[in-house]
Protein backbone atom coordinates (compact mmCIF):
# COMPACT_ATOMS: atom_id res chain seq x y z
CA UNK A 1 0.00 0.00 0.00
CA UNK A 2 1.43 3.31 -0.98
CA UNK A 3 1.30 6.62 0.50
CA UNK A 4 -0.91 8.31 -2.12
CA UNK A 5 -4.15 5.99 -3.46
CA UNK A 6 -4.16 4.58 -6.80
CA UNK A 7 -7.15 6.50 -8.39
CA UNK A 8 -5.23 9.91 -7.32
CA UNK A 9 -2.19 8.15 -8.69
CA UNK A 10 -3.80 7.21 -12.02
CA UNK A 11 -5.82 11.39 -12.30
CA UNK A 12 -2.07 12.41 -12.03
CA UNK A 13 -1.20 10.15 -14.40
CA UNK A 14 -4.02 11.64 -16.73
CA UNK A 15 -3.74 14.91 -15.88
CA UNK A 16 -0.38 15.52 -16.15
CA UNK A 17 0.52 17.68 -19.07
CA UNK A 18 -1.50 20.01 -17.26
CA UNK A 19 -0.01 19.64 -14.02
CA UNK A 20 3.01 20.51 -16.14
CA UNK A 21 2.02 23.72 -17.94
CA UNK A 22 0.66 24.80 -13.72
CA UNK A 23 4.50 24.11 -12.71
CA UNK A 24 5.85 26.23 -15.68
CA UNK A 25 3.25 28.67 -15.26
CA UNK A 26 4.54 29.27 -11.58
CA UNK A 27 8.02 29.78 -12.79
CA UNK A 28 6.67 32.42 -15.13
CA UNK A 29 4.98 33.94 -12.01
CA UNK A 30 8.13 33.67 -9.96
CA UNK A 31 10.52 35.78 -12.86
CA UNK A 32 7.29 38.37 -13.03
CA UNK A 33 8.32 38.59 -9.01
CA UNK A 34 11.55 39.02 -9.54
CA UNK A 35 10.88 41.98 -11.81
CA UNK A 36 13.29 43.98 -13.94
CA UNK A 37 13.76 44.74 -16.97
CA UNK A 38 14.82 41.22 -18.17
CA UNK A 39 12.76 38.69 -16.33
CA UNK A 40 9.70 40.61 -15.89
CA UNK A 41 9.06 40.30 -20.27
CA UNK A 42 10.28 36.61 -19.72
CA UNK A 43 7.98 35.93 -16.99
CA UNK A 44 5.03 37.55 -19.10
CA UNK A 45 5.84 35.21 -22.29
CA UNK A 46 6.55 31.87 -19.59
CA UNK A 47 2.97 32.72 -18.55
CA UNK A 48 1.63 33.15 -21.49
CA UNK A 49 3.05 30.42 -23.41
CA UNK A 50 1.32 28.24 -20.25
CA UNK A 51 -1.69 29.45 -20.99
CA UNK A 52 -1.82 28.43 -24.55
CA UNK A 53 -0.27 24.78 -23.55
CA UNK A 54 -2.36 24.38 -20.44
CA UNK A 55 -5.68 25.07 -22.53
CA UNK A 56 -5.23 22.56 -24.88
CA UNK A 57 -3.80 20.24 -22.90
CA UNK A 58 -6.88 20.36 -20.48
CA UNK A 59 -9.13 19.99 -24.01
CA UNK A 60 -6.89 16.93 -24.89
CA UNK A 61 -7.89 16.21 -21.84
CA UNK A 62 -11.35 16.42 -21.96
CA UNK A 63 -11.08 14.65 -25.11
CA UNK A 64 -9.76 11.56 -24.32
CA UNK A 65 -11.96 8.43 -22.67
CA UNK A 66 -11.64 5.35 -20.97
CA UNK A 67 -10.59 2.54 -22.70
CA UNK A 68 -13.55 0.11 -23.14
CA UNK A 69 -13.92 -0.91 -27.01
CA UNK A 70 -11.47 -3.52 -28.67
CA UNK A 71 -8.37 -2.12 -31.00
CA UNK A 72 -6.24 0.43 -31.65
CA UNK A 73 -5.63 3.49 -33.21
CA UNK A 74 -2.72 4.25 -35.42
CA UNK A 75 -1.67 7.93 -36.68
CA UNK A 76 1.73 7.54 -38.62
CA UNK A 77 2.36 10.18 -41.03
CA UNK A 78 -0.51 11.82 -41.91
CA UNK A 79 -2.16 9.01 -41.93
CA UNK A 80 -5.17 7.68 -39.47
CA UNK A 81 -5.56 3.77 -39.02
CA UNK A 82 -7.88 1.55 -36.33
CA UNK A 83 -6.75 -2.31 -36.06
CA UNK A 84 -9.58 -3.98 -34.60
CA UNK A 85 -10.99 -7.39 -34.15
CA UNK A 86 -13.78 -7.07 -36.61
CA UNK A 87 -12.92 -4.28 -38.41
CA UNK A 88 -10.38 -1.71 -39.35
CA UNK A 89 -8.33 0.50 -41.89
CA UNK A 90 -6.63 3.31 -42.83
CA UNK A 91 -7.68 6.96 -44.25
CA UNK A 92 -4.74 9.28 -45.52
CA UNK A 93 -5.53 12.59 -44.08
CA UNK A 94 -5.19 14.29 -47.35
CA UNK A 95 -8.14 12.13 -48.86
CA UNK A 96 -10.50 13.09 -45.78
CA UNK A 97 -13.39 14.59 -46.85
CA UNK A 98 -15.69 14.07 -43.82
CA UNK A 99 -15.47 13.65 -39.94
CA UNK A 100 -18.82 12.19 -38.20
CA UNK A 101 -19.98 11.27 -34.96
CA UNK A 102 -21.81 8.34 -34.70
CA UNK A 103 -23.90 6.03 -32.38
CA UNK A 104 -24.31 2.08 -33.02
CA UNK A 105 -25.92 -0.13 -30.73
CA UNK A 106 -24.70 2.48 -28.07
CA UNK A 107 -21.27 2.88 -28.38
CA UNK A 108 -19.73 6.14 -29.98
CA UNK A 109 -17.90 6.19 -33.52
CA UNK A 110 -15.69 8.19 -35.17
CA UNK A 111 -17.06 7.96 -39.35
CA UNK A 112 -13.72 9.48 -41.23
CA UNK A 113 -15.20 9.27 -44.73
CA UNK A 114 -12.47 9.40 -47.73
CA UNK A 115 -13.00 11.43 -50.77
CA UNK A 116 -13.34 8.31 -52.96
CA UNK A 117 -16.54 6.98 -50.47
CA UNK A 118 -14.59 4.72 -48.70
CA UNK A 119 -15.09 4.90 -44.77
CA UNK A 120 -13.62 4.15 -41.32
CA UNK A 121 -15.11 3.95 -38.35
CA UNK A 122 -12.92 4.24 -34.73
CA UNK A 123 -14.46 3.97 -31.86
CA UNK A 124 -14.03 6.73 -29.50
CA UNK A 125 -12.97 4.46 -26.82
CA UNK A 126 -10.83 2.69 -28.29
CA UNK A 127 -6.34 1.84 -26.94
CA UNK A 128 -4.80 5.91 -28.73
CA UNK A 129 -7.72 7.73 -29.80
CA UNK A 130 -6.41 10.25 -27.54
CA UNK A 131 -4.28 11.00 -30.53
CA UNK A 132 -6.90 11.45 -32.60
CA UNK A 133 -7.17 15.25 -31.06
CA UNK A 134 -4.39 16.55 -32.72
CA UNK A 135 -4.97 15.01 -35.68
CA UNK A 136 -8.38 16.27 -35.92
CA UNK A 137 -7.57 19.70 -34.17
CA UNK A 138 -5.24 20.15 -37.42
CA UNK A 139 -7.58 19.80 -39.82
CA UNK A 140 -8.51 23.04 -42.05
CA UNK A 141 -11.25 24.76 -40.46
CA UNK A 142 -11.74 22.68 -37.40
CA UNK A 143 -13.16 24.37 -34.02
CA UNK A 144 -11.43 21.89 -31.18
CA UNK A 145 -14.19 23.23 -28.89
CA UNK A 146 -16.61 21.43 -31.07
CA UNK A 147 -14.61 18.29 -31.32
CA UNK A 148 -14.70 17.94 -27.61
CA UNK A 149 -18.22 18.81 -27.48
CA UNK A 150 -18.54 15.91 -29.70
CA UNK A 151 -16.23 13.15 -27.63
CA UNK A 152 -17.84 13.93 -24.66
CA UNK A 153 -20.84 12.96 -25.86
CA UNK A 154 -22.60 16.34 -26.00
CA UNK A 155 -23.06 15.85 -29.86
CA UNK A 156 -24.65 12.53 -31.45
CA UNK A 157 -24.59 11.79 -34.87
CA UNK A 158 -23.87 14.32 -36.52
CA UNK A 159 -21.11 16.13 -38.98
CA UNK A 160 -18.38 17.32 -37.20
CA UNK A 161 -16.02 18.58 -40.05
CA UNK A 162 -16.35 18.30 -43.83
CA UNK A 163 -13.90 19.54 -46.00
CA UNK A 164 -14.43 23.43 -47.69
CA UNK A 165 -14.40 23.88 -51.11
CA UNK A 166 -12.19 26.63 -51.43
CA UNK A 167 -9.18 27.04 -52.88
CA UNK A 168 -7.05 26.76 -49.27
CA UNK A 169 -8.73 23.59 -48.08
CA UNK A 170 -8.18 21.29 -51.01
CA UNK A 171 -5.47 19.50 -49.61
CA UNK A 172 -3.90 19.41 -45.59
CA UNK A 173 -0.48 20.80 -45.46
CA UNK A 174 2.21 20.58 -42.42
CA UNK A 175 0.80 16.73 -41.05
Amino acid sequence: MGLIRDDVLAAARRGREVIAAGIVALGGLWLIWLGGYLLFPVGVVILGTCAVWARQSWRRLRFSQDLAAPGMVEVVEGQVGYLGPAFGGFVALPDMVELRILTVQGQRLWRLKQDDGQALLIPVSAAGADRLFDVFASLPGMDSQTLVEAAGGRMADSVIWRRGRGPGNLRLTGI
